[in-house]
């Protein structure tokens, strides 16, 4: 496939005229760019009206969740190399596991939809919004990737943002509060510094990329936390106890600063919240 060219997808009649069952089968796909395609085509279809919406639909599939290439190999996160910022070779290692967060962060947007049923619609809608614009993340970085003259899929990247999400997978209140809330909150935290150093060393495209990822990931954690409160309200339960209560339930990584505050403000996080980080 030539990558600068766009995927030849021809899914199913069925898989394109309901959104979650759509999210399901693309969710599946193991082809990187055929993914973000496919969900780039299923957000226009949605937004065009050309989708329907089944809410209450049991969706089980027999595919391989989350559908992945075979490389890059899945190691443990101490065996991912080190990224030195004076070299070629280590600055496209940072923008690799940029881009394998970014490919991971598509999926569980994706499971989000096809997995929880009996939500209101703009739940729904909400998360194909940040599938769709972590799909152009991936494309961004990728592409990137590819002037430097690597590929995504060149070097090992571990796997533990998808972990947590099949760690959570039976509730729907776990599921928001420890991967957009937790997991993918620490970019907001990260950013600005791995932004510094791309930049630091030159690589003043990769800086803009890492803007625009900041810009919509605040938007995404925001929605991570819309929900979470939503769905505390709906359970009668406390926020802050009841996250204090899910993160050790499910063995969430310590948050450790230093943290973006401004950023976590503007995603939505309580003062309370913002208190309790890192004790």
């Amino acid at each position: 496939m030539n990558p600068l060219s766009p995927p030849d997808f021809s899914p199913p009649p069925a898989e394109l005229q309901e959104m979650r069952a759509a999210a399901l089968f693309w969710l599946c796909e193991p082809d990187p760019a055929t993914k973000a395609a496919g969900v780039k085509a299923l957000a226009q279809a949605w937004l065009s009206g050309a989708i329907a919406l089944d809410v209450q639909a049991a969706l089980t599939t027999h595919r391989i969740i989350p559908g992945q290439p075979a490389k890059p190999e899945l190691v443990s996160p101490l065996a991912v190399k080190r990224r030195a910022m004076h070299t070629a070779e280590g600055r496209a290692i940072l923008i690799h596991a940029l881009a394998h967060i970014e490919f991971n962060a598509i999926n569980l947007a994706l499971d989000v939809i096809w997995r929880f049923a009996d939500m209101p619609v703009a739940y729904y809608a909400d998360w194909l919004q940040v599938a769709n614009e972590e799909a152009l993340h991936f494309s961004l970085l990728a592409g990137h990737l590819r002037g430097q003259g690597y590929a995504y899929g060149d070097f090992p990247a571990h796997n533990s943002l998808w972990e947590m999400a099949a760690k959570t997978s039976e509730d729907i209140l776990a599921r928001i509060a420890l991967v957009p809330r937790t997991m993918e909150a620490r970019g907001l935290d990260a950013a600005p510094p791995v932004r510094a150093k791309l930049a630091q060393a030159g690589d003043l495209a990769a800086a803009a990329i890492l803007d625009i990822i900041l810009r919509d990931e605040i938007g995404h954690v925001g929605i991570g936390n819309r929900w979470y409160d939503w769905l505390c309200r709906q359970r009668s339960l406390e926020p802050v106890a009841t996250y204090a209560r899910l993160a050790q339930q499910y063995a969430a990584p310590v948050q450790r600063g230093p943290f973006n505050l401004e950023a976590r403000r503007a995603a939505g996080f309580s003062e309370a919240e913002l208190a309790v980080l890192g004790r």
